[in-house]
């Protein structure tokens, strides 16, 4: 029997970039919606958290599919919080009220919205094979190499980004040349909670990388409407999903 897997959405309400952004509406429903279907439509999540500081919030996600045992305490829902913070807090919570805790915590931000549960699956299951992880983190391939790239120097010559080498001939190679770099996302992310509350860290320095469809994140306007864009365009079974089940 496999073990019980739990999502966690961290929704704070303070936002300094978009009012309210976890509650933006994106194809008529609030961001924070798409993250509790994905989890709820994954066939290896069976629980789905809320760790918000908004009793508002809290409602909104027990609508969509959540629970919301519990209110993050204000001290772990400032701009300076960290996401470790919020999850030993909603560890800890489930620990000392319910006398158990799962071990495998998958971590969905609501800010990346679209996403295919097939993957969440995925990336539990590559972590659950993998007993020496720490943790997994998504990621995917870089479009531009950065090690092609370039910083100046206090003469206002282009120098290489790691090193004071300024013969810029030596990285016209073609991208393929170079090493694949991945940029990190909020696709998915997948914790232990016995490395969590037994080290001071949240990811370790045994950390899987899980590669992820390239994937859009809001941080600003101009983003949200990229992703409407992305939405009208090609779709969601999310979206799908939730005209289905809930009147926007």
């Amino acid at each position: 029997m496999n073990p019980t897997v739990v999502a966690i959405i961290p929704a704070r309400s303070g936002s300094k970039s978009i009012r309210d952004k976890n509650l933006s509406s994106l194809g008529g429903y609030p961001l924070l919606a798409y993250s509790v279907i994905v989890a709820r439509l994954s066939k290896r999540i069976d629980r789905v958290l809320l760790s918000t500081d908004s009793e508002k919030y809290a409602e909104l996600g027990k609508r969509y599919g959540a629970e919301a045992p519990f209110l993050r305490p204000a001290e772990f829902s400032t701009d300076q919080s960290t996401d470790r913070e919020f999850m030993v807090h909603a560890m800890e919570w489930i620990r000392d009220h319910e006398g158990s805790l799962p071990e495998l915590w998958v971590h969905l931000r609501p800010t990346t919205p679209l996403r295919d549960p097939a993957h969440l699956d995925q990336a539990v299951a590559m972590l659950e094979h993998r007993s020496e992880a720490t943790a997994l983190r998504s990621a995917h391939p870089s479009p531009e190499s950065p090690f092609k790239w370039f910083r100046r120097n206090e003469h206002g010559y282009l120098t290489a980004l790691a090193t004071d080498d300024t013969n810029l001939d030596r990285f016209n190679l073609p991208r393929q040349a170079y090493p694949t770099v991945f940029v990190p996302d909020g696709y998915v992310d997948v914790v232990r909670s016995s490395f969590v509350l037994n080290s001071r860290l949240l990811h370790g320095d045994r950390v899987l990388g899980y590669e992820s469809p390239r994937c859009t994140e809001v941080d600003s306007a101009e983003e949200l409407e990229l992703l409407d864009f992305q939405l009208n365009k090609y779709g969601s079974l999310l979206l799908d999903h939730l005209k289905l089940h809930f009147k926007n």
